[in-house]
């Protein structure tokens, strides 16, 4: 038997909106693999992001923000599949932002009493706080919430104290055999990463409450040998977003497609076609027969 058993496990983030989730997996991994903006709630799925090494396999879970508001089905499967992703982790990381602690983060902290796995805490953006004096009390604070793994300041966007993060999670994850092979990095699909990247950029985009009415569906993704061709429908739920999407002379469209595009093609390393339609589905968001026919998963 090895004297240091490989080991491997799910870590699953969690917190509320717009505390940094999805930064902290891109900064991890270098790179993006969720899509990341100001507003919250920009995530909406389940994103597995693979951590392959000689001695373990992290499998980090990024969620949507656990929020009160969830009126709409959309909001309700946000919810229920940012909590199903407890079920499975060996190891929660609860992400809050530094001197800021809301209600919302109070009821994440509610649901994590439930569970029987060790929870890290991590103060976000630290980078934020100044002088750095005023972490101390923070920190001891959040010792008092809960009996906690482990608490500590970090600065996603700055990568600061990450190091030290990765180094004591795998003392968390069972003695187990790789679930992924080693050259995967995430279980998500082309198609879905590219509907997630226009969708990053019309929510970059778009002032106020449209990005949140409004989805990505890819109809045609071809990858040949002269590049990849993409058709993408962003469907919306009012004619009014229609054309605010599409913007004057089409303006914010062809902004929204020429980013997209320019990204994927530095990703993929090959020329890319991209065109896109605005299609209006009203109450697209809150039908969940609808949602699940556009991608989204109901656990």
């Amino acid at each position: 038997m090895s004297e240091h058993p490989f080991r491997c496990g799910f870590v699953a983030v969690v917190g509320r909106p717009n505390v940094g989730k999805s930064t902290l997996i891109n900064a991890i991994f270098g790179r993006k693999i969720s899509i990341v903006t100001p507003k919250p709630q920009t995530t909406r799925h389940r994103i597995l992001a693979v951590e392959s090494r000689q001695d373990c396999q992290i499998i980090f879970v990024d969620t949507p923000g656990l929020h009160r508001k969830a009126g709409k089905a959309m909001n309700r499967m946000m919810n229920r599949t940012a909590a199903s992703a407890l079920i499975d982790a060996d190891v929660v990381l609860f992400m809050t932002v530094a001197n800021h602690w809301t209600v919302e983060d109070q009821d994440v902290l509610l649901r994590l009493k439930l569970t029987t796995v060790p929870v890290i805490a991590l103060l976000n953006k630290t980078d934020k706080v100044h002088p750095k004096e005023k972490l101390l009390p923070e920190l001891a604070g959040m010792s008092e919430r809960y009996d906690f793994a482990e608490v500590m300041p970090i600065s996603a966007k700055r990568k600061d104290n990450l190091e030290q993060l990765m180094k004591i999670i795998p003392g968390f994850l069972p003695e187990s055999e790789p679930l992924f092979p080693e050259d995967m990095l995430t279980d998500r699909s082309k198609s879905f990463r590219i509907a997630e990247i226009i969708r990053e950029k019309l929510t970059l985009n778009l002032q106020q409450e449209v990005p949140y009415g409004l989805t990505v569906q890819i109809e045609r993704y071809v990858e040949d040998e002269s590049g990849i061709e993409i058709h993408a429908i962003i469907w919306v739920e009012r004619d009014s977003q229609k054309g605010i999407v599409v913007g004057k002379n089409g303006s914010v469209l062809k902004r929204v497609g020429r980013c997209a595009r320019v990204e994927w093609k530095a990703q993929e390393g090959v020329p890319v076609h991209l065109e896109l339609w605005v299609k209006v589905k009203e109450n697209w968001a809150d039908n969940e027969r609808e949602l699940l026919r556009l991608g989204y998963e109901s656990p």
